[in-house]
């Protein structure tokens, strides 16, 4: 994937307004990480948006963070995402989900949850699966590669 052309905002206000978007929305994109109904990859693409249009410096850090730039890259180079991602995504967003509406007593916000759920889960399942990388140390066969369960998924 290849960095946009950095095309900053002329007016000062409005790229100041920009500049401080662009860090609300990783800070949101780090806390959906952690929190299942809130979207990461959305609020890291929204941060590259808004860094691409303020601050140059900041929307290349974005983009060569390793954890953070994965988000972005598996979306904008439209090869997919990993199975093991996909997986372990889908995986813990109902894990969490169930326990919450679990707890939950409020039947509308129970089956706001689930609707929730049940939209990810879709949008997740109709994107494309990047093919999984064939490495594999030297001396085994590669059927059994030495990676960890997780070394695909974004963290």
């Amino acid at each position: 994937m290849s960095p946009h052309p950095f095309k900053p905002v002329n007016n000062l206000i409005l790229r100041w307004l920009l500049f401080g978007c662009g860090w609300l929305a990783v800070v949101l994109g780090v806390a959906g990480i952690f929190l299942p109904v809130l979207p990461t990859t959305p609020f890291l693409l929204l941060a590259a948006a808004c860094f691409l249009r303020s601050s140059e410096h900041f929307y290349l850090w974005l983009l060569q963070h390793p954890r953070l730039g994965n988000y972005i890259s598996y979306y904008l180079d439209g090869e997919g995402i990993p199975a093991r991602a996909r997986t372990y995504t889908l995986c813990l967003m109902w894990g969490t989900i169930l326990i919450s509406a679990a707890l939950m007593q409020n039947w509308p916000l129970r089956l706001m949850l689930l609707a929730i759920a049940c939209g990810v889960s879709l949008y997740l399942l109709r994107m494309k699966t990047r093919a999984e990388p064939t490495t594999t140390e030297p001396g085994l066969p590669p059927s059994s590669s030495a990676k960890s369960p997780m070394a695909d998924t974004p963290d």
